[in-house]
């Protein structure tokens, strides 16, 4: 333990230990011996706590396992099958009807409608687009994807056509959602817009016209020297979106963050963020640039008063869940601090410059600090994480709840529980989200002995999905969340099919959602028009009318009885699921990438992180227990797949090819282990073998 600096009966990682003396504590008001003596203090108190509730997830999963057993082959009778979940502790009695306390939230959570970006906290440059996505230029994310019904750009500069259709396009955007009193946009020529709704003009910044419309501003940009603007008849050189309205800063899913040096760099980040001097410095065009947070945006109203709008998102911190440990810090019997307890308070003390406003740009309006605990199953679990945040709002001084919850409604536990999950923190929570991803994970984990799955494809329409998704929805809106927190919905994981995009999506805020994952800042801007199309609080105020759906379908497991598939269909399945973890998990263990645009096996870059991960090994370990294939098929598609990922990787000077010699690859032999290891690992995730292999690799150098 010399490596450590030891503190109060704990060992802190010198990296980690100077990084929050130096630069955390400093102008807090917290003083640094006592927070080192009170963590120390928090961490005996809650790491057995934290034990406890995971050995529970053990002992309910080897329950259920029993019980499918000793029903094997025989259909689920649904009575029978929440009784034995009841009896067991796994499904609890809904709580009487209440709504939610939290106070002190931000309008972007609160009372406005619109996109939110998910980013990994280990990129700089990344972090700084995203909280910069709160404005997105429409003009350019028409001409740059294909969301506009036109012919691609022609290469070699502006190319005027496309030019034209963009701003046609962009035009009637504002036609539709601002019209005049008589004719279009197109006429448009200057002035204060005759609009048909007047109250939807908000402002000038300078020439520029402030719209507003569902809670949304839209900025027209009048520019008469612009390259753009000084062609057009009325000088718009541009349409300005309010778009991201939150974002989520992530130490979870989307990083590789397995030490003290991985998680100094995330908190690094997250310090920038909420002090507003975090820079990025990279290459463009051959000269060095640097990207910093935008600074807030002002204008003049009608009367001539001035005001400001947020110039970035609002942001969110998702610290990661209950079962991972990190080496940063051990505790008193030398083992490795729960990562969840270090981030519920590290990234807690951090947001104090924010809140005591230390830095140049502030965060949240209202004072509060907004934390998103992914992977919690049942209220217990909740509850745990609330009895957390208490006990870090007494060690850094802060009133009660202060620290805002999100709760990530991933996992079949917590889906299955809602209404008890969200009463555990009801005076606190701010956001509940589906994840399609790791919700179908945990499906295929918790009913793995219960038969072969359907195919990954087909878990998209099953009952369980349908039931899931409104179930949300309706649970939160009866929880009296519309008008205090989000309601959220998934990631559109395709980056470069925003025509897609466009036609799809709507369906996220049809449900009732009030915000949903876009993968890019362009996204987050095409995204922003559908909250320009559907009045969202209007269509919760529908939505809450239709009941809650009850829990047959959601606990119908989607098992392939009676399904004998070929073997072309067996091998198509298993090089789709095989290529996909291979495809992230290289990246992952060889360079530390926790969330990239990751080539499918048709050569379509998708947005991976661990969530997606899960799925396809969890899916390949079930075929291969229940016989559907076996672990030569595994193994020949998994070597297979590792050639086309190679070959998918082979202008990226970093790669480490994979298929020459597997045995040699640590990336091969992590995601074959993923697979044969998959019914063993705890509740699916796929976190425990990816640090062993990463941190192996960093050890060799």
């Amino acid at each position: 333990m010399s490596e450590y600096v030891s503190q109060n009966g704990i060992q802190i990682a010198p990296l980690l230990f100077d990084f929050i003396n130096d630069r955390v504590l400093p102008g807090t008001g917290v003083d640094q011996d006592q927070f080192w003596s009170g963590f120390a203090d928090l961490l005996g108190q809650f790491a057995p706590r934290n034990a406890e509730l995971l050995a529970k997830r053990e002992k309910l999963q080897s329950q259920i396992d029993d019980w499918h057993q000793a029903n094997n082959g025989k259909p689920i009778d649904q009575a029978a099958y929440q009784a034995f979940l009841k009896e067991i502790g796994y499904l609890v009695d809904e709580p009487a009807p209440f709504a939610i306390t939290t106070e002190n939230v931000d309008p972007e959570i609160a009372t406005m409608a619109g996109p939110q970006l998910v980013v990994p906290s280990l990129n700089d440059r990344f972090v700084l687009n995203a909280a910069n996505a709160r404005w997105g230029s429409l003009y350019d994310a028409f001409y740059g994807t294909d969301a506009l019904d036109a012919a691609s750009a022609q290469p070699g500069g502006y190319d005027p056509v496309r030019g034209a259709a963009v701003i046609k396009a962009a035009k009637a955007f504002l036609d539709e959602t601002f019209p005049l009193t008589s004719g279009s946009w197109n006429d448009y020529r200057g002035g204060v817009p005759a609009l048909a709704a007047p109250a939807q003009f908000a402002g000038r910044n300078g020439d520029s016209l402030l719209l507003k419309h569902n809670g949304l501003h839209v900025e027209v940009v009048i520019n008469a020297n612009h390259p753009i603007g000084k062609d057009d008849p009325a000088h718009i050189a541009d349409v300005l979106m309010e778009a991201a309205l939150t974002t989520v800063i992530d130490m979870e899913d989307s990083v590789a963050a397995v030490d003290a040096e991985d998680k100094v760099l995330a908190y690094t980040n997250w310090l920038g963020l909420m002090r507003g001097d975090l820079a990025a410095k990279f290459m463009k065009g051959g000269k060095e640039a640097e990207r910093r947070a935008n600074p807030d945006r002002n204008y003049v109203d009608q009367d001539g008063n001035s005001f400001t709008l947020p110039g970035r998102s609002l942001m969110f911190v998702r610290n990661v869940g209950h079962l991972m440990t990190n080496p940063a810090v051990l505790l008193s019997d030398g083992s490795e601090a729960p990562e969840g307890l270090l981030d519920g308070v590290f990234t807690s003390l951090i947001a104090m410059h924010d809140l005591q406003g230390l830095g140049d740009l502030r965060n949240s309006k209202t004072g509060s600090i907004y934390i998103v605990k992914p992977k919690m199953h049942g209220p217990e679990e909740c509850t745990l994480t609330n009895d957390l945040f208490d006990a870090v709002e007494d060690l850094l001084g802060l009133a009660r709840n202060t620290i805002k919850v999100g709760v990530m409604d991933e996992e079949r536990r917590t889906s299955a529980n809602l209404a008890a999950c969200i009463h555990a923190v009801k005076d606190r929570i701010v956001f509940i989200n589906t994840g399609f991803l790791d919700r179908t994970g945990d499906e295929i984990h918790t009913s793995m002995q219960g038969g072969a799955m359907v195919a990954k494809a087909d878990m998209k329409s099953s009952d369980w999905i349908q039931s899931y998704e409104a179930r949300n929805v309706a649970i939160g809106l009866a929880c009296g969340m519309s008008g205090k927190a989000q309601i959220g919905k998934g990631m559109w994981a395709a980056p470069d099919m925003m025509a897609d995009m466009m036609e799809q999506k709507i369906g996220h805020p049809m449900t009732g959602a009030n915000t949903a994952w876009v993968p890019s800042p362009t996204a987050a801007t095409l995204h922003a028009i559908h909250y320009h199309r559907l009045d969202v609080f209007a269509r919760q105020k529908e939505v809450a009318g239709e009941g809650i759906p009850a829990l047959d379908k959601l606990l119908t497991i989607p098992l392939a009885e009676g399904h004998n598939w070929s073997a072309d269909e067996i091998e198509r399945e298993l090089d789709n699921n095989a290529q996909g973890i291979l495809g992230y998990v290289v990246r992952w263990v060889d360079q530390g990438i926790g969330c990239s645009k990751v080539p499918d096996i048709h050569d379509v870059g998708l947005m991976e992180d661990r969530a997606t991960l899960r799925i396809s090994s969890q899916h390949m370990a079930n075929w291969m227990l229940h016989g559907v294939c076996s672990a030569e098929q595994v193994d020949a598609a998994l070597l297979r797949m590792a050639a086309k990922v190679d070959g998918q990787n082979a202008g990226d000077p970093l790669y480490r090819p994979m298929a020459d010699d597997p045995k040699a690859s640590l990336a091969f032999q992590a995601a074959r282990d993923l697979v044969f290891k998959g019914v063993e690992q705890p509740s699916g995730y796929t976190e425990p073998l990816l640090h062993a292999y990463r941190l192996k690799l960093k050890a060799a150098g």
